[in-house]
């Protein structure tokens, strides 16, 4: 079942500009080590870097929807994270108040799943996160 729905589109270029005049403030307050990593990997191509944290960025909003929030009531931009499943498909790996609001949302005998698709085409980038309860497995 379906406990949360969210989206979020962004102007790209606003996201470099904020960049551009905070720098590594406005990167340690908003993404985790794990999304910088995978932004910085492409450091070869300006425009990738900011469309990787563009797409991150809007991820977060779109999530902190899902989970009826927004970024208040203790969920924050690095309680949320955007990582990629061994396979390559992207979810989001939630820690402090995200995890709780999470937790709080998700009927007793389900697990959440974290669905998000996240894309761009300068100069927007775009998320969805789909947050659903899935029943446990029973051995």
């Amino acid at each position: 079942m379906i406990i949360g729905v969210g989206s979020d589109l962004i102007d790209i270029t606003r996201v470099a500009k904020v960049i551009e005049r905070h720098g590594e403030r406005f990167l340690d307050r908003i993404f985790t080590a794990a999304e910088r990593a995978k932004a910085e990997r492409r450091a070869k191509n300006e425009k990738m870097v900011v469309a990787t944290y563009a797409k991150r960025f809007a991820a977060k909003e779109a999530c902190s929807k899902a989970l009826g929030t927004g970024i208040r009531r203790g969920v924050w931009w690095r309680d949320m994270g955007v990582v990629n499943l061994p396979g390559g498909r992207p979810t989001m790996q939630l820690t402090g108040g995200a995890l709780a609001r999470l937790q709080a949302l998700t009927p007793e005998g389900f697990e959440a799943r974290i669905d998000v698709s996240i894309t761009d085409d300068w100069p927007l980038a775009q998320a969805f996160v789909i947050i659903s309860a899935v029943p446990l497995a029973r051995l």
